[in-house]
């Protein structure tokens, strides 16, 4: 794993300089502490800092083809590399190096702007074209592996990291728009990102650019296939063969030349994944696993149940962190406000698991492909309650709301009642995406300073950028499209940042299988009552993993990594918040209201209201904005500490 860099100068005033790179090498450290190279010609600059996974000693980067006219600057694992070479050794192709990244330069000679399209892993691309004086960038389908670029007219800049853009001089104003989409995720949903111009590519896309011309084209090149009338093929075991291809991913994803590990939760995904590890793995599993004091937040014993029946050398911490210092590292990391605060625990046990490896698989990714949040729940149970007529569905919402699990042991039935009411009248998008945001569109439109910065801020409400997702996918199993919606914006824009941020703080590779293009591609194409049927979810995935794992595991509950941010923003993060949330901040900042936040702080101190998960939301802006605007802080070079 690595962080990529580089520039492509449009005009013909000056050459690229080999300080201009490395500087923007410099934030990119600590995802590949192991090497740095830059490569630069004319008006061209790439860069590479390198964590070395595949031919530890000879896969330096930048790297080439055999005459030097191709370069490739790369993130990320190719699963099917090993498949490819012997295809382009066939053809004539001569390799110096035994990378997975050679074999990428190759394939870009033999197919073109096509070669995306013949990996299955995880990566983002960069390619010089010396002789045809063009630029190639490539982001893997899934978008597993990060990857920003700036456009102005005289420069194109990319990196894995927006902090890579920064240091090297862009422009930064907010993108209110982006701004809008953050106060209702938590995340910043791409193609946008929280800076004006700096766009995040597409999952599944190509840039390319022309130097001559100056034209620059984004093409699609995969997507998750559409079956607008998904069946269960005839004669097809479904479940036999889940299994078998699970089997067959985790087999190639645990090719490596260093220590390969497991991140251990406990659920049902990353129980999975360590199962099938030890049916291949010559020595016990290394796993990895975190737990809390608070034990309504604490799933450790699941976790060790699976260590014990799969005698894995198993890792565990129990997080008593530093709260102040964990909130400023997080802030301090990620490129743009993130306020998931389950970023925590990925954290440390990503640094848990980095001190023993540099590799590891997660179950990321199952919930998407399997069917596995409760708003899929909700999204059946809605259906069910839009057919009634409103005055007896209003007395069947206290029963169906009864029938919806949570994750957080800490959300009561009256927030599960109001959250269900509130979006089971709603179109089914709309009301999806309800069930999932932290301020309404009414909330916001209060919250924001004045008119001038309201209307600047809502050009379209965030339901619309979801929209555009629901109306291209169209089949008529409507938990499928759902689940294209979130696996399209969600899934990269949360959930694979989350991992990204995280693991790469601490220079560790994190692999998921679960997101393996032959995974992703067998499970689209099969109806979502596979998926979830009633109010179970997974089912599918569940029935396939009745012989490997413990029942108690199958019977659990969605849980996951849970940190204590209610406590937290009472006790120990509360003088942090009255500092970042006072009326003197929020001022300078001049996108939201100080009155309103004041009456969120009072309500929420005095008990009147849980604003918890808002108050959070806002305290992670208040910190990126202070480091971004205020001080234009370059952090997130060094690992973080806890």
């Amino acid at each position: 794993m690595c962080g990529i860099c580089g520039k492509l100068r449009l005009d013909h005033a000056r050459p690229i300089e080999p300080h201009e790179i490395t500087a923007m090498c410099k934030p990119l450290r600590a995802r590949g502490p192991d090497d740095q190279g830059v490569y630069v010609d004319g008006p061209v600059g790439l860069g590479a800092t390198r964590l070395a996974i595949i031919d530890v000693a000879g896969g330096h980067m930048p790297l080439s083809n055999e005459d030097g006219s191709i370069w490739i600057a790369y993130n990320g694992e190719i699963y099917n590399a090993p498949q490819l070479r012997r295809q382009l050794e066939q053809a004539g192709h001569v390799f110096a190096t035994a990378t997975d990244t050679e074999v990428i330069v190759h394939l870009y000679e033999e197919f073109g702007d096509d070669f995306a399209e013949h990996l299955n892993g995880m990566f983002a691309v960069a390619i010089w074209d010396g002789q045809q004086q063009r630029l190639v960038l490539a982001r893997d389908p899934m978008g597993i592996k990060p990857l920003y670029y700036y456009r102005s007219q005289d420069q194109l800049v990319f990196g894995s990291e927006m902090k890579a853009l920064l240091a090297a001089g862009i422009e930064r104003q907010i993108d209110r728009t982006a701004l809008h989409d953050y106060l209702s995720l938590n995340y910043v949903p791409g193609p946008r990102s929280l800076l004006d111009g700096v766009h995040k590519l597409p999952p599944g896309h190509v840039l390319t650019l022309e130097r001559a011309t100056n034209q620059m084209h984004i093409r699609k090149y995969w997507d998750i296939p559409l079956v607008e009338h998904p069946v269960i093929p005839r004669g097809l075991d479904a479940e036999a063969e889940l299994l078998e291809l699970l089997r067959q991913i985790v087999r190639d994803q645990m090719i490596s030349d260093v220590p390969v590990g497991a991140f251990l939760s406990g659920g049902v995904d990353s129980s999975m994944v360590v199962a099938l590890m030890s049916e291949v793995a010559k020595t016990p599993v290394r796993t990895f696993s975190i737990g809390f004091r608070e034990r309504s937040y604490d799933e450790s014993a699941y976790a060790r149940m699976v260590a014990e029946q799969y005698q894995t050398e198993h890792h565990e911490l129990i997080l008593e962190p530093d709260a102040v210092a964990i909130v400023q590292g997080m802030a301090d990391y990620f490129d743009e406000p993130f306020a998931d605060s389950s970023a925590v625990a990925v954290h440390a046990v990503s640094q848990l698991a980095a001190q023993q490896v540099k590799v590891v698989l997660s179950g990321d990714g199952g919930d998407e492909v399997f069917g596995g949040y409760a708003t899929y729940q909700a999204d059946k149970l809605a259906l069910l309650y839009r057919r009634f007529p409103r005055i007896v569905g209003s007395q069947w919402i206290p029963w169906i709301v009864n029938q919806l699990p949570t994750s957080d042991k800490k959300v009561s039935f009256d927030f599960k009642l109001k959250r269900f009411a509130n979006g089971a009248s709603l179109p089914p998008l709309a009301a999806h995406v309800a069930w999932k945001e932290f301020f309404s569109e009414s909330m916001k439109g209060r919250l924001y300073a004045n008119e001038h910065v309201r209307d600047a801020s809502t050009p379209r409400p965030t339901v619309e950028l979801m929209q555009e997702y629901f109306d291209h996918y169209r089949t008529d199993d409507l938990l499928n499209r759902l689940l294209y919606v979130d696996s399209k914006v969600q899934l990269v824009d949360g959930m694979l940042t989350k991992v990204d941020r995280m693991s790469m703080a601490n220079s560790l590779e994190v692999r998921v299988p679960l997101l393996d293009l032959r995974l992703v591609e067998f499970m689209a194409r099969l109806p979502s009552s596979l998926k979830v049927r009633g109010l179970q979810l997974k089912r599918l995935f569940r029935r396939a993993a009745r012989t490997l794992l413990p029942a108690a595991i199958l019977r659990r509950r969605k849980a996951g990594f849970h940190v204590p941010i209610p406590r937290w923003l009472k006790t120990e993060l509360r003088e942090m918040v009255g500092d970042y949330l006072s009326r003197s901040m929020i001022e300078s900042q001049g996108f939201l209201d100080p009155d309103v936040v004041e009456q969120m702080l009072n309500d929420h101190a005095r008990g009147r209201a849980d604003y918890s998960r808002n108050l959070w939301n806002l305290l992670m802006f208040s910190l990126w904005h202070e480091r971004y605007f205020t001080t234009g802080s370059e952090a997130g070079s060094e690992p973080l500490e806890v």
